[in-house]
């Protein structure tokens, strides 16, 4: 069974979807982690941020694994590392190339077949795996998913605040729902879950009864 997380940036997606996978036992895809790891070894290789077919050929090459929560690449763990602010750079214009995502599309359908998943991005639901059983677009307000990332990034010690978050957090809402192929969207019959006014467990909850009522008949949950 596939289960699809897909929604905007700061509408808590990783967090869930890992815990999600976590209870139930599944395997959990960061889609967003694997273009964040392209983009590391591109970086590494001198590999031009701008040539889509070496970067989709380098997508290819690799091997991106998730274990416990961590990434790596190649059998190294690149967790950290992936998400610095330079490396975070990088990934934008890897992310929006067509190349990039086609292959990504084909790897991550190689990854899913045959295991329970829950995985989640930004079109996950709508191009990668339209076939899922469970697609679920989450959201929130920008306001609340700026007070969320604001309590993260204080949190590790960072000066920021919530006015440059909120004008970051457009800039990369309009990249997302207008970037040439994989663009943000709910996919057809997703459902859709506002989480404004909801803590974790409170999301989880409606999650696990929408997972155990597409459920096919005779799987149990693990």
């Amino acid at each position: 069974m596939i289960v699809t997380l897909d929604g905007p940036a700061g509408a808590g997606k990783s967090s869930t979807a890992r815990e999600l996978a976590r209870r139930l036992g599944w395997c959990y895809m960061d889609t967003g982690a694997m273009y964040r790891a392209v983009a590391l070894i591109a970086t590494r290789r001198d590999i031009p941020l701008d040539d889509e077919a070496r970067l989709a050929a380098l997508a290819e090459a690799i091997d991106i694994h998730f274990e416990y929560g961590k990434v790596f690449v190649d059998g190294e763990e690149v967790t950290l590392e992936i998400r610095t602010e330079t490396n975070t750079a990088a990934t934008r214009p890897v992310a929006n190339a067509p190349l990039v995502r086609g292959a990504m599309k084909q790897i991550q359908r190689r990854m899913a077949a045959g295991r329970d998943v829950v995985t989640e991005g930004r079109d996950q639901g709508s191009e990668v795996f339209p076939q899922a059983e469970l697609k679920v677009f989450l959201t929130a307000s920008p306001e609340e998913r700026a007070r969320r990332r604001l309590a993260e990034e204080l949190a590790k010690g960072r000066s920021v605040t919530l006015e440059s978050i909120l004008a970051s957090q457009e800039d990369r809402d309009h990249g997302d729902t207008h970037r040439e192929v994989g663009a943000m969207r709910q996919a057809e019959g997703a459902e859709l879950l506002d989480t404004d006014g909801m803590d974790r467990e409170a999301v989880l909850a409606v999650l696990l009864a929408w997972v155990d009522a597409r459920r096919p008949a005779g799987s149990p949950r693990s």
